[in-house]
């Protein structure tokens, strides 16, 4: 613990110090000036492997790219061999990756210096087809030992770095529910079949077995220090994929840096071997660095994260001037009138998030993947209302920010609905609706980027009862199996009925697109295929509907009841 905190005040000191000196000199070093004066620097025999993770283009958030350059430059004056690696969702998240595709992060990266990434389940939300051109452009190789296009694999399953006179290992791996987290679609032929496989199965043996063979073949190669760069995360919706169930079922991993949860908690847990295995994670928006530190020796002394906790960003605060500073500046710049443009006020806050409740480090808690808020009513109201349906229904997974208080800008409303989805519409069965209220609901009271927020109807969800779901091998929805958790279900005050149709409005990811796994609207008519883009009924909805304000009638976070979880 003194360790840590010696290296971060040290890092801290040295990031004031560069502010300083940025108000007196405000020129950069050309970058062969700065590579001249790194090879004149005395190396100390270590390494410091950083990493970011879930960066969902927040490039100039947190500590952005700036304050990242500046801890490896500083590392690098400390006589520090550098490592630089990215464990995915990195291009997706924000109007900077939305509007070139991922293109702007990927510049970002490779100024940035990258030496290494792995794909993220968001790396594709722009298609596989367009994250493949990414990849050529990106001047850094991508791993994984996991992702086959017929049969064959799209990438390198690991690679061996030396630095410092070691040999250091990097094994990929990417959730294999990526197929269901991006849009199914993007990872099929024309006549719906899987051309991309992610070594999903229910026992989650292929998967280990992936792993385990890249790190065999890594240590064979000669590889001291093997790193698993995993974006695996934790929870319900990804069990058996989660990074706890490959640390147990593997061996000969070292450290698994990890993402995908947006999460920054450090774990020590045991391999299939008994023997202690560091899982780090480093959350998200560049809230966090992390750091592996591999001594002269070849150990590993320390794996952590610096964390950058403030609303203002580091490189705003400390007025940090650096190459990077330049380039995400520049990056913005083309951006900020779109964003700053704005296009309705709100009298409330809308949350995606606990109103009151927050983690033991002071974090929000995210709920609206389990639970209803006011921002995921105003979603769905606005989804319904861009069809004229009797239901609207809204992944809470795809709502991926809150709104705050005052004006609302164009770029807070795409912040909300990144992906840039269509609003569609469907004639379907109550039973049908049932059924995806079901699959929605399967991982409550944890969360599951498919839980639904209803606009039109109200729902109950008995916690008590098991999840009752059954899906087919690519992790769809597939049926209902035993006693059911939604109850007394209703639309426009009355009671669902299972035998009749309903006009239900939703995006064609989860109506159409097999989205989050769901499949229960299978067959069910097309009426509208492309009303508007998800963003563009946000906006439309306040004008047309409320006037240009939100106002009281979404004043209660936990929205105005229309989903209530019971027996818990």
């Amino acid at each position: 613990m003194k360790k840590g905190l010696t290296w971060l005040l040290t890092l801290a000191l040295a990031l004031s110090l560069a502010a300083c000196g940025a108000a007196e000199k405000s020129e950069t070093p050309a970058p062969a000036e700065e590579t001249a004066a790194q090879e004149q620097t005395e190396k100390n025999g270590e390494v410091m492997i950083l990493y970011t993770g879930d960066v969902h283009c927040g490039v100039d958030q947190g500590f952005g790219y700036a304050g990242l350059r500046q801890i490896r430059d500083t590392l690098t004056a400390q006589g520090f061999e550098t490592i630089l690696v990215d464990v995915g969702d990195a291009v997706q998240g924000e109007l900077l990756g939305t509007l070139t595709k991922g293109e702007a992060v990927i510049d970002l990266m490779n100024a940035m210096g990258y030496d290494l990434a792995i794909p993220g389940n968001h790396e594709f939300d722009f298609g596989a087809d367009n994250f493949l051109k990414l990849t050529e452009k990106a001047r850094f190789p991508y791993l994984s030992c996991n992702i086959f296009r017929e049969g064959e694999p799209l990438f390198a399953p690991y690679c061996v770095k030396e630095a410092a006179g070691k040999k250091i290992a990097f094994v990929g791996v990417t959730t294999p529910t990526t197929p269901v987290t991006s849009t199914p679609a993007f990872f099929q032929n024309e006549a719906g079949e899987f051309l991309y496989d992610f070594l999903r199965d229910d026992s989650g043996e292929r998967l280990y077995s992936a792993v385990q063979k890249a790190v065999d073949d890594a240590r064979a190669e000669g590889a001291e220090l093997v790193y698993l760069l995993a974006h695996l995360g934790m929870g319900a919706a990804a069990d058996r994929w989660t990074y706890a169930d490959v640390i147990e079922h593997t061996s000969g991993i070292d450290v698994v840096v990890d993402s995908h949860s947006h999460d920054t908690d450090q774990v020590v847990m045991k391999n299939k071997n008994g023997e202690s295995v560091v899982r780090t994670a480093s959350g998200t928006k560049l809230e966090g660095i992390g750091y592996s530190r591999v001594s002269a020796e070849g150990e590993i002394v320390e794996t952590n994260i610096w964390r950058w906790s403030n609303e203002t960003s580091a490189p705003e605060l400390l007025n940090l001037q650096n190459d990077m500073r330049e380039k995400t500046d520049a990056a913005m710049a083309d951006l900020q009138a779109i964003l700053d443009a704005p296009v309705a006020r709100s009298a409330v806050t809308l949350t995606i998030n606990d109103p009151e409740a927050v983690s033991d480090s002071g974090a929000p808690i995210r709920i609206i993947r389990r639970a209803e808020t006011n921002l995921g009513d105003f979603c769905a109201d606005a989804v319904r209302a861009a069809a004229g349906a009797e239901i609207g229904m809204v992944n809470g997974g795809g709502i991926r920010t809150s709104l705050a208080e005052g004006t609302v800008t164009y770029g807070d409303v795409v912040n909300v609905f990144p992906f840039n989805n269509q609003i569609c519409a469907i004639r379907a069965t109550g039973q049908q609706i049932l059924d995806a209220l079901e699959w929605g609901a399967h991982a409550a009271p944890n969360q599951f980027g498919g839980f639904l927020q209803v606009s039109g109807m109200t729902y109950e969800i008995d916690v008590s009862v098991p999840d009752p779901c059954t899906t087919d091998e690519n992790g769809f929805f597939s049926g209902v199996s035993g006693a059911r958790r939604v109850k007394n279900a209703t639309v426009g005050g009355e009671p669902l009925d299972p035998s009749r149709t309903y006009v239900v409005a939703g995006t064609d990811y989860v109506l159409l697109g097999h989205g989050d796994g769901h499949a229960a609207f299978d067959g069910a008519e097309v009426l509208r295929e492309c009303v508007k883009l998800d963003n563009q009924a946000l906006i439309d909805y306040v004008a047309d509907t409320l006037g240009g304000e939100i106002g009281a009638q979404y004043a209660e976070p936990y929205g105005e009841g229309r989903i209530t979880l019971v027996g818990g």
